[in-house]
């Protein structure tokens, strides 16, 4: 036996067939029938399959004729073992030598050849009989009438510091029958290794000795009789003991008669004797009393009538320990580095395994806990010939060796090092890790074993998290560049856990997580449209690391998704489940009593839900309730729309329409519009960004918004920078004309695209609060645009047409009225229309004095 309680008789039929009896195993996961050519790691991990038949279940005393494949015969097999494949685990194995004579068979499983039992070296857990003492304790014995000797296996599911009596009672006791019993304590010592005295009752206590050195209580029988350096006191000698699958197995064997008179009682092997049996804890030696002491068994005793020569055989199939993780076991903390070493393979969890594994914190190939979202520091001391890493692969080596894939989670070629200068590394599994991984060597196979990864829980996984409304249920989030995980956690008892996302359940996406009848947690999703169960429809979202547990009720469901779906050109709902990061999402929830995957009706409605949603805000890691428009943003909106909506067009206009008004006015007009329009630009900017915490591009708002105010902010320097102006019948210049352009056209500019961000803006400001106000806001906002189009239109036509009756001699002007500065310097032909006209018309006027 090397795993899963395997035993059994196996017997070779002929050159293609072989049969096993009493066959004995507990379930493993993909179980085969194995050969190879050694019993070495490297022969067995390089054999192969030898039969179709699978061994996928828990057997119990079973009998069963296996056939060979049709291209595997005993020549190629040197070797038989139950193998499990994806682990690679021997559960044990026979070696076969020389099957034609039927000599020298050395296996785990008792073996015949040819109808004769082959006894040797690899039959300590095999016996004659067996007959069970309680649910989780059994005795197996051999009698050995030629040695005049009894070899006894005591086989039980207890704990590693229990141990396992098994004796005679006192032949003259009518009742108490434990009170002189000669029996065998059996159990492990704290280095594992198996320990079988003969001990003595005399009280019913823990054995105690008194100042006067009277001895009394449940004592090893050389404490009574002092020193024993011949073994004729304790006479028991042990032969074997393992600890395998959380089941102990001792077997050892004791002379039917002995020379101790004392405290040994005789076994008549043709006489039905009284036995007495006990399990309980078992107190290690200390300096006062250096021998094991049992404690009280706590109820865990019994006696029967038993007659040795009888046979007996009333144990069917293994035993089943409920907890079956016997290795140690290392808890990753904050508080210390966990320290990565080899040594010895002694008690390996997963053979066949090399000589040389890893330990941790100096324990051989425990099984180490981490948990999600916490820090580990390694200090890796293995040697240079040890590349620690954390694999999904039970095997390590590099997997891609074998042609295989794996996922490597730490660790690598780098993660080497000795005690003298050891590398230091830091891992942080998060939610998206397995339960179950590896830690292993990159070089070389099954060094290692299991990672256990538990939940820290969701606060310590989860960048964020919010309490939804009507405080019910807890809803975390991590984002990533891609993607975001989310998770759930309600907290009232209830079937099913539903969020959506939405204003409400009706033209919500939502995500449904249950557990099934099965026990198997499930996350579900849909796009829901009306208040019917025929109005919720099953959607294909990509969800991954998917997860749903119930704890007393309880339900929590995580899942990572992609920030925007993949879903080309398709035109199905779940395409438009877009999670802008920069954008708050509404978050509503709802419990129910059942779900299932199909046909739902008005059992599957909710009983209880959210009576508002939460805005959740992704970047900030808050939420708020959902209400009317925030203050802040409603002053960031009509800040905007007062400097691109009223002051900077104002501006403009002056510049362009108020030019034949005397004097400077129009400029002075222009100057102060502008400048008060970009002031207020800027304060409403540094509103909206300490409002939302940051500034984020991916929003088309905010990209019209920054190319806007660059623009403005480039119409002082541009005017800081202009030529100067010309004089009173100079040519304008060639850079003035260049500088007017520019001006022009960048001030235009900036109030289109201001527009645009007006525009955008309202678009966002909707898709954020999606109310009455904000579309009402939004048909304003357009009827002011056109309004201000059309009186652009009428004062453009104006000034045309004021234009055309000056240079017509119809417009009435007046002498030094300084008109030059009402030419369009950007409408060439118009300029020299009125220079030509000027020119023709021109005319000497003679001024004389008045005589009165």
């Amino acid at each position: 036996m090397a795993q899963h309680q395997l035993r059994g008789v196996l017997n070779v039929i002929d050159d293609c067939s072989f049969k096993v009896s009493q066959f004995d195993m507990l379930e493993g996961s993909d179980v085969r029938w194995w050969g190879s050519v050694g019993d070495h790691l490297e022969n067995l991990t390089k054999g192969f399959v030898i039969s179709e038949q699978k061994l996928n279940k828990t057997y119990q005393s079973d009998g069963f004729v296996v056939k060979l494949l049709n291209n595997v015969s005993w020549d190629d097999i040197s070797v038989l073992s139950v193998w499990d494949v994806p682990m690679a685990s021997d559960f044990g194995h026979v070696v076969l030598r020389n099957l034609t004579n039927g000599t020298e068979f050395l296996a785990p499983l008792s073996s015949k050849v040819n109808g004769t039992v082959i006894k040797g070296n690899g039959m300590r857990t095999m016996f004659n009989n067996c007959k069970v003492l309680a649910d989780n304790y059994r005795v197996r014995w051999t009698l050995n009438e030629e040695e005049d000797v009894i070899e006894i296996g005591l086989e039980a599911a207890i704990g590693f510091l229990s141990y396992m009596a098994f004796g005679w009672a006192n032949p003259n006791a009518s009742s108490s029958f434990m009170m002189g019993g000669d029996v065998t304590v059996t159990g492990f010592k704290e280095n594992l290794l198996p320990f079988a005295d003969d001990y003595f009752i005399t009280k019913y206590s823990e054995c105690m000795i008194s100042k006067d050195g009277r001895v009394e209580g449940v004592c090893p029988d050389t404490i009574y009789e002092g020193s024993d350096p011949v073994g004729l006191v304790n006479n028991t000698r042990l032969v074997y003991g393992h600890r395998k699958d959380g089941v102990s197995f001792i077997r050892f064997k004791k002379p039917l008669k002995s020379i101790d008179t004392k405290y040994d009682l005789p076994v008549n092997q043709n006489k039905t004797m009284r036995v007495i049996w006990a399990l309980g804890l078992i107190k290690p030696p200390d300096s006062l009393r250096p021998f094991y002491l049992p404690q009280n068994h706590g109820g865990s005793y019994g006696h029967l009538t038993l007659n040795v020569s009888e046979h007996v055989d009333d144990c069917l199939g293994p035993l089943d320990a409920e907890d079956k993780q016997d290795q140690d076991l290392v808890i990753a903390d904050k508080k210390g580095p966990i320290v990565v070493s080899t040594g010895p393979a002694v008690f390996y969890p997963n053979p066949p395994n090399p000589s040389k594994v890893l330990y941790i914190n100096k324990k051989e190939a425990p099984l180490l806990r981490v948990e999600r979202g916490v820090q580990i520091k390694f200090s890796i001391q293995a040697g240079h010939d040890v590349a620690f890493y954390i694999t999904s692969d039970p095997l390590g080596g590099n997997a891609t060796l074998r042609n295989m894939s794996e996922t490597i989670y730490f660790g690598g070629p780098e993660a080497q090092g000795v005690q003298a200068t050891p590398t230091e590394l830091v891992w942080a599994p998060d939610r998206n890790t397995p339960d179950l991984v590896y830690y292993q060597s990159l070089y070389a196979q099954k060094m290692g074993w299991k990672v256990q990864v538990v939940d820290a829980g969701l606060p310590d996984m989860y960048n964020s998290s919010v309490v939804l409304d009507d405080q019910q249920v807890t809803f975390f989030w991590t984002l990533a560049e891609n993607s975001i995980s989310i998770a759930a956690r309600g907290e009232k008892k209830s079937g099913y856990l539903a969020i959506g996302f939405g204003r409400g359940m009706v033209n919500s996406y939502a995500y449904v997580g249950w557990v099934d009848d099965t026990g198997r947690g499930k996350v579900s999703t849909y796009w829901i449209d009306g208040r019917d169960a025929s109005n919720i429809h099953s959607t294909n979202e990509n969800l991954t690391h998917v997860r749903c547990k119930s704890e007393n009720g309880i339900i929590t469901m995580e899942f990572t998704r992609p920030l925007r779906p993949s879903c080309g050109l398709d035109d199905k709902p779940e395409c438009k489940n877009i999670v802008d990061p920069t954008t708050p999402l509404k978050v509503i929830w709802a419990m129910g009593a059942q779900w299932s995957d199909d046909h739902l009706s008005v059992r599957n409605m909710h009983s209880v839900t959210s009576s508002r949603p939460i805005r959740v805000l992704l970047m900030r890691g808050s939420a708020e309730a959902e209400e009317d428009l925030r203050p802040v943003l409603a002053v960031h909106g009509f800040m905007m729309f007062l400097a691109w909506g009223i002051l900077l067009p104002g501006g403009i206009l002056a510049a362009r329409y108020l030019k034949h008004v005397k004097g400077d006015g129009w400029f002075q007009i222009h100057v102060y519009l502008q400048y008060s329009g970009l002031s207020i630009v800027f304060l409403g900017f540094l509103f909206a960004v300490a409002e939302l915490r940051g500034l984020s591009f991916s929003s088309l708002h905010v990209k019209f918004g920054m190319l806007a105010i660059v623009l403005a902010i480039a119409q002082p320097v541009n005017a800081y920078l202009r030529p100067k102006k010309p004089g009173n019948g100079e040519e304008v210049s060639p850079k003035r004309r260049l500088w007017e352009y520019i001006h022009v056209i960048v001030g235009r500019g900036a109030i289109a695209v201001g527009i645009a961000a007006l525009i955008t803006g309202m678009k966002h400001l909707g898709e954020r609060y999606d109310d009455e106000d904000v579309h009402r806001l939004m048909w304003a906002l357009i009827l002011w645009i056109l309004v201000g189009a059309l009186t652009v239109i009428y004062l453009e036509y104006r000034e045309r047409k004021r234009r055309r009756d000056r240079i017509s001699g119809r417009s009435n002007w007046v002498l030094g009225s300084g008109e030059e500065e009402d030419l369009d310097l950007l409408s060439p032909s118009q300029a020299m229309a009125e220079k030509n006209s000027g020119s023709s018309d021109r005319m000497e006027v003679q001024l004389e004095p008045i005589s009165r």
